[in-house]
């Protein structure tokens, strides 16, 4: 099996696949697009893939071959499309949507397309992978149809200069966006970004109790509707009253209210985590000077966080003079995100 993870998580991704049982990440990379991470899988633990919340797609492998091999469309797909490997694909994915489909009766001829990713184009075109891709797959399995939009997606992507892996995706649209929001607004976070960061602020137990985690700059409510899922209990805040009503939706709590990320409404070392989606420009300005602005805000989520907690942000840039002394970076990731750079900063409290 492989996942797709947003560029810059596949560390974070690759530790949690190691503490999957039965499952051993075998190699990685960035199909340009996505950071790529294939794994062996023991027979049985297929279905623990899709339950981690920090990957964008899951797909059962197809096969894996290199340029070197025969640097030719159809000979490529050709080893990329192993004997039964799309039978055995097609069972799990029937598995993902257990209860989702149609009951009785004559089912329809199953629809595909086919979908490539490559990181050179010297040789062939990709237009010419993706036919033979489409060939293939209608040789192996006339029984499907193709079709766009479509119920199957098989893929082929160059995930490393001259490697390449081939799947069917198991995951859909709703899947990666984990039902979706009831409320949107603009430049919410997507939630598998948002599941990473609450990864990074440890386990949710405190004392045998669920410990509380603090969004200051909730948003649409993304990293509460994560941490929730996690086992958390939450806290948010936020400066726009627009944004307290669509977390209160959208993570089904009361535990949101208006506030001042600079002067929180809260006691000090009062909760167990601080994990947030920091304002820095694009979508949502901040009050006043914003080197002032970041020195404050940091200086209040240190106060409010105990010690041996953690403060989890996304940021682009953090100025080594607005970091309180009693936070230590533990963890950086440089993450793409829509075409920008961000970082998520993961600092302990002292």
């Amino acid at each position: 099996m492989f996942v797709l993870a947003a560029p810059g998580l596949a560390p974070l991704v690759r530790r949690e696949l190691s503490d999957l049982p039965g499952v051993e990440v075998s190699d990685v990379g960035n199909d340009g697009r996505a950071d790529v991470l294939l794994c062996e899988v023991d027979a049985g633990r297929e279905r623990a893939l899709l339950g981690l919340r920090s990957v964008e797609d899951v797909f059962a492998e197809l096969g894996r071959t290199f340029r070197s091999e025969g640097d030719k469309p159809p000979w490529i797909v050709r080893r990329l499309l192993r004997p039964g490997r799309l039978a055995a694909g097609l069972q799990l994915w029937r598995g993902s949507r257990a209860g989702s489909g149609r009951r009785g009766g004559r089912q329809p001829r199953l629809t595909y397309r086919a979908v490539v990713r490559v990181l050179q184009e010297r040789t062939w075109k990709r237009t010419e992978l993706r036919r033979a891709l489409d060939a293939g797959v209608a040789a192996a399995e006339p029984g499907w149809r193709p079709a766009d939009p479509a119920q199957l997606e098989v893929w082929a992507l160059e995930y490393t200069k001259g490697r390449f892996v081939a799947g069917l995706r198991l995951t859909t649209a709703q899947m990666r966006q984990h039902g979706g929001r009831g409320t949107e607004r603009p430049g919410a976070l997507r939630p598998p970004i948002a599941a990473a960061m609450v990864a990074l602020a440890g386990r949710p137990n405190v004392h045998g109790t669920a410990g509380t985690l603090l969004d200051p700059c909730c948003g649409s409510g993304t990293i509460l509707v994560e941490a929730k899922a996690m086992g958390w209990a939450v806290e948010g805040r936020d400066i726009d009253s627009s944004a307290v009503s669509s977390s209160r939706r959208n993570a089904d709590t009361s535990h949101v209210h208006d506030g001042d990320a600079r002067d929180l409404d809260l006691d000090d070392a009062s909760v167990d985590a601080c994990v947030s989606n920091l304002p820095f420009g694009r979508q949502y300005s901040v009050q006043g000077d914003p080197r002032v602005w970041i020195k404050d805000v940091m200086a209040e989520f240190a106060r409010v966080t105990r010690p041996g907690g953690r403060v989890v942000l996304l940021v682009p840039e953090l100025p080594k003079e607005a970091v309180p002394p009693t936070l230590r970076l533990r963890d950086r990731h440089q993450v793409r995100l829509l075409g920008m750079t961000s970082t998520i900063w993961a600092y302990e409290r002292r």
